[in-house]
């Protein structure tokens, strides 16, 4: 799968919002830039951010405890990593 360095830009940018928001889970963030962004399969992507096929179905399936650490592995190829972003409080 080949996208262009645009469409990759904004595919990635959609995601970050997501997460930002709280609209997209971590799971469904990694599993659509995995497939979204680099067409890969969970053995190649885990293979390429050197952590277990069974650690990435853990992350995308939003089971376990997962580390910092790994959750660093699977954003990193996109320029991203875990961050602290403030809480919204609702008005009401």
């Amino acid at each position: 799968m080949t996208v262009s360095m645009d469409t990759r830009a904004l595919l990635i940018q959609g995601i970050e919002q997501g997460l930002a928001q709280g609209t997209l889970q971590i799971g469904e963030a990694v599993r659509r830039l995995r497939v979204e962004v680099t067409g890969l399969h969970q053995s190649q992507f885990a293979r390429m951010c050197k952590i277990s096929v069974r650690t990435l179905v853990h992350i995308e399936h939003g089971e376990g405890n997962q580390t910092l650490k790994s959750l660093n592995a699977v954003f990193r190829p996109f320029g991203l990593q875990m961050g602290v972003v403030r809480v919204r409080r609702s008005l009401g």
